[in-house]
């Protein structure tokens, strides 16, 4: 007879085939303060070197869920597994495989950059030389080396969170959580934190899991977005695919300003092998939905052959934003929160919000 934790996640075979292609496997995983549900029976598969986006507003489920992820809380319902491991009965085997960078930085001030990397590797129990040529190699990689024998204390927010995202990465591991890991920071730097993401994806070939409330982060980092809300998953596919849902259509939607736009010119574009569909906004406004690469040169070419001059050109594809707002109603920063502090068995951490929101 088959036990609960293989009905859970399959015959011992069929586990060992999802870990070659999931990283992650999730199903039905439950999280309740109470009578609060923060977390309702997501189920969902990263994976293997993929960069998978948590999209919600602060308040929807996406850090309670990287906490069971990570082991920090124990789920009340159902399963999951993080590089072939049960999340609750081999917790010491998911935490030997997975990275975690809070929005809350954990480091050191008073130390050096070395130091505090130096800190954390001791405490994976990292042999000496090996960790010394692993530092070396994440500052590098995050364009650091120069700093590394300054205090913690003097960096700038971008320069601490470079600090930080290596330092979650000091013991290699396979899966990275990023959970908000722009919050705060100014665009230059978050742009920059945004780019060592990519590449610590591209070059350790690390599995990331970021959660954001950030649309255009999502939109630029993730391979595949889950979209979630009140602690449900309302949409999961990547941000391309998303956004087709709410345009109902692959094309792209670009808006032409002409201020000589004549009928001879709508109709040499409308009758371009690019064009599927043409609306005039105003006198001298077009919405042309178009397809293919060289549809804007196309247009352009039709409009300046007829005498056109084009004075503005904008492009309507929809974002993440028109689809959450599509999916569930109201926008990312409607969420209004109230921190309310509960207690849990050992050593697990909760965050209460009343209103039926939690992080």
């Amino acid at each position: 007879m088959e036990s609960r934790q293989e009905r859970a996640h399959g015959s011992p075979a069929l586990r060992v085939e999802n870990v070659k292609l999931n990283i992650i496997e999730v199903d039905g995983l439950t999280k309740k303060f109470g009578d609060l549900v923060a977390v309702d029976h997501v189920s969902f598969q990263v994976k293997r070197k993929e960069i998978f986006g948590f999209l919600g507003p602060n308040g929807a489920g996406k850090t309670t869920t990287i906490r069971m992820l990570c082991t920090l809380t124990r789920p009340t319902e159902g399963s999951a597994a993080v590089a072939g491991h049960d999340i609750v009965r081999e917790a010491d085997e998911v935490r030997e495989h997975v990275g975690l960078v809070s929005e809350k930085m954990i480091m050191y001030d008073r130390l050096t950059a070395y130091e505090n990397l130096k800190l954390f590797g001791k405490l994976y129990g990292i042999p000496s030389k090996l960790l010394e040529e692993r530092i070396d190699e994440l500052l590098g990689l995050v364009h650091m080396s120069k700093w590394r024998n300054h205090q913690i204390g003097t960096f700038s927010s971008g320069m601490r969170q470079r600090i930080n995202l290596i330092r979650g990465l000091i013991h290699l591991p396979e899966v990275l959580f990023l959970d908000e890991p722009t919050l705060g920071l100014d665009p230059q730097s978050a742009l920059e934190v945004r780019e060592f993401i990519g590449r610590i994806n591209d070059e350790q070939e690390t599995s990331i899991i970021l959660t954001t409330h950030m649309m255009l982060e999502a939109d630029m980092l993730c391979d595949r977005v889950g979209i979630i809300d009140y602690g449900r998953i309302v949409a999961l596919d990547t941000p391309t695919e998303l956004k087709t849902q709410v345009s109902g259509s692959r094309a792209t939607v670009l808006e032409f300003d002409i201020p000589n736009l004549s009928q001879e010119m709508i109709l040499k574009i409308e009758a371009l092998d690019c064009t599927e569909k043409l609306s005039q906004e105003t006198p001298t406004q077009l919405k042309v939905h178009v397809k293919g690469q060289d549809a804007f040169d196309n247009i352009v070419g039709a409009v300046r052959s007829d005498g056109g001059r084009i004075a503005a050109v904008r492009n309507l594809d929809p974002t993440l934003e028109d689809v959450f707002l599509s999916l569930t109603g109201h926008e990312v920063r409607d969420a209004v929160t109230e921190k309310v502090t509960t207690t849990e068995h050992r050593h697990d951490m909760g965050s209460q919000r009343r209103r039926a929101r939690v992080r």
